[in-house]
Order: C-alpha cells, then structure tokens, then sequence
C-alpha cells in the first residue's frame, strides 16, 4: 500500500468531525436547554403510529418486492403467508398465532413447491 493511499484526505476528516459534532449536539440538546421542554399534543398521538407505520415500512417492500423489483407473478410464498398471518390476526389478535400461521404456509409452498 502506498503512502498516499493510506492517508486521509482533509474533507474526510472535516465530514468526520462534523458528523461527530452533529451527534454530539443533538444528543445533548435536552441537557443543554435550561427549561423543561416537552412535545406537542399532536407530535404524541403521531408517536402512537409510529411503530406500526415503521414495522409496516420494512414488512411491506418484502412481501412484495424481489431484489428491487415489483414480483411479477402469484407464484410466491410470501404473499399467501403475509395473507393468511393477517387474517388469523384479524381473527385471533396474538402475535404468536399469527407467526405461526403464516409460516405453516409460507414453508410447504416454499420449501415443498418452490416458490
């Protein structure tokens, strides 16, 4: 390795120590701040989504979407799985249930099929 490829040019650094006072800011402006502060109303029934709308976020693009792209086809194990976990949880209300449910389907198509 070379001496030039093992150094680091200034701008990195500069993006380093940024980033590095950025968090370091934002992490302590509640220590900072000399008076209590708290959230709107609305900013904590917003907070009430927000595990649901997160979880929804990363579920989502993997039931439906394959290395990218939209599937094309009804050949596919995750969509029957995704289909019959949310009805038992319709149905029963338990996470456990509802697991269970739609890998009692998603593994035989599969596994079994291929899908």
């Amino acid at each position: 390795m070379s001496a030039a490829a093992a150094t680091t040019d200034w701008w990195t650094m500069a993006v380093i120590v940024g980033l590095a006072l950025v968090t370091v800011l934002t992490r302590c402006f509640f220590f900072i701040l000399d008076r209590p502060w708290g959230l709107p109303e609305w900013a904590h029934r917003a907070l009430h989504y927000a595990p649901a709308a997160a979880l929804a976020g990363v579920i989502a693009p993997e039931i439906v979407m394959t290395q990218g792209h939209l599937i094309t086809t009804l050949h596919d194990a995750r969509l029957y799985a995704a289909v019959v976990g949310a009805a038992y949880f319709y149905w029963r209300r338990g996470v456990l249930g509802t697991m269970l449910a739609g890998m009692a389907v998603y593994l035989p198509l599969h596994l079994g099929l291929g899908w």
